[in-house]
């Protein structure tokens, strides 16, 4: 059954099409709805990063955050408003949104992905959202996300040493935010903030700091997204529901966690 999950989320074909040999492909969907529903996915993945937290696999000095959109399917239209029920007293699923996180643009309907990566291109954490939604507001929503289990005890670590972005995430608010959390960061000023802060005079305060070599590190998350796409239903989002494709995300995060 797992494996059937795994061909369904490397090869993106429709959940009918599964071959025989990977069970009946009704159990073998259902089987993946509910563990996107109830957050089992998402426990596996905190479990491996904990794992190799432990072993010094995680590069927590550098983490890079960015946005990749996914074209999503006419399959992924057309969902029942009605809230899908959850075993366990659950009320709803834990990724449920109420607009599918489906996004309409010139280009049709599309969605966001979000990720916070670490030094060695991995996922350390990922949020979805509608296409056209703002890439400022999500930073800190996905790095309240970023939450590594430690294993022997203790609170999980939840602080990254340095965290870097475009200019798109250079927001007051953002950098507020991580100084509050005594962050240091490296997220380029826009243009249109220069030009305010120096026509606002000594009241405008001081330039950002920026360092360059830093930066460069950026292509770490790009190269995470490129590592993800290679699983077709990731590439191309197929599912209806928001909380499905999360956890479609979820599990290729996994495989790119469970190959290095």
């Amino acid at each position: 059954m797992i494996n059937g999950i795994l061909f369904r989320q490397r090869t993106g074909l429709p959940w009918r099409d599964l071959p025989p040999r990977f069970g009946n492909r009704k159990t073998v969907y259902d089987r993946h709805r509910r563990w996107s529903a109830d957050g089992t996915w998402e426990r596996v993945l905190r479990t491996v990063q904990a794992d190799a937290d432990v072993e010094g696999r995680i590069d927590w000095s550098v983490v890079s955050v960015d946005s990749t959109v996914c074209r999503a399917h006419r399959h992924a239209a057309g969902a029942h408003h009605r809230v899908p029920g959850v075993l366990g007293g659950q009320r709803r699923p834990a990724e449920h949104r109420l607009d599918e996180a489906l996004g309409r643009s010139r280009g049709g309907l599309t969605t966001k992905i979000y990720l916070a990566s670490d030094g060695s291109c991995r996922s350390l954490a990922a949020l979805i959202t509608p296409g056209q939604w703002g890439d400022a507001p999500q930073l800190i929503n996905v790095m309240d996300r970023v939450r590594v289990p430690r294993p022997a005890g203790g609170r999980p670590r939840t602080r990254p040493d340095h965290v870097c972005g475009d200019k798109a995430y250079g927001s007051r608010r953002n950098r507020l935010y991580l100084r509050r959390r005594q962050v240091k960061h490296t997220i380029p000023e826009p243009k249109n903030q220069k030009v305010n802060r120096r026509r606002r005079g000594s009241h405008g305060g001081r330039p950002t700091c920026f360092d360059s070599t830093t930066c460069k590190r950026r292509n770490e998350v790009e190269r995470c997204f490129n590592a993800l796409k290679g699983s077709r239903a990731v590439a191309t989002r197929y599912d209806k529901r928001a909380y499905v494709f999360h956890g479609t995300v979820t599990l290729a995060v996994i495989r790119l966690w469970l190959r290095y």
